[in-house]
Order: C-alpha cells, then sequence, then structure tokens
C-alpha cells in the first residue's frame, strides 16, 4: 500500500495499468488526447506489480482493480468515473486544478 500511495502522490495524474486491459487503454488514450503526461504504472511489468495490485484490490473493492486512476494524489476511480467525469465536463477542470493541464 505504501508504494502506491508513494506512486499516486509524486505526479498530477497516476494510472496503474496492466498492458493488455483494453479499458486501461482507453483511459490513458484520453489524457493522452488532453495532453496530459499522466505517469502509467503497467502492473504486469512492475517489479511489486503484484503487491500493488493486491493493495489497489483493497483501495478499489473490486478486482481486477486497473485501471486505477489517482489525480493529485486522490483515488478518482476507474474508466467509469473518468469517462463520467468527462461526459459531465468535469475532468478538465479537475485536472487544471491538479497542475495536470493548463487550458
Amino acid at each position: 500500500m505504501d508504494k502506491v500511495n508513494k506512486l499516486a502522490s509524486q505526479r498530477a495524474v497516476v494510472v496503474f495499468s496492466m498492458s493488455s486491459c483494453c479499458m486501461c487503454h482507453t483511459v490513458t488514450s484520453l489524457f493522452s488526447e488532453l495532453s496530459v503526461n499522466a505517469d502509467i504504472h503497467e502492473l504486469d511489468k512492475e517489479p511489486q506489480g503484484r503487491e500493488m495490485e493486491r493493495a489497489l484490490v483493497k483501495l478499489m473493492g473490486r478486482s481486477p482493480p486497473v485501471p486505477a486512476v489517482f489525480i493529485g494524489g486522490r483515488l478518482v476511480g476507474s474508466t467509469e468515473k473518468i469517462m463520467s467525469l468527462h461526459l459531465a465536463r468535469d475532468l478538465i477542470p479537475l485536472l487544471r486544478n491538479a497542475g495536470a493541464i493548463w487550458l
């Protein structure tokens, strides 16, 4: 849990992902289109990935726990939450407040 919290607080946007997850790709693509330089941690490629995955299962309350998106060091949620925020036009202000974009 400490590793997840530490990584989540180091950048404005942090995404915990799996390289083969299409929903993870959707979220990271959205951030890329919005010119957000998200810090992406693919758990299947991280040395401590299994430990971080277990911690994220506890935080997210679901398995698999990816994508898990942190904005401004705070857990925002998964694909559904990010897309809901974007469609409601609440994602960009959230990203702006976290210092992830300057639009």
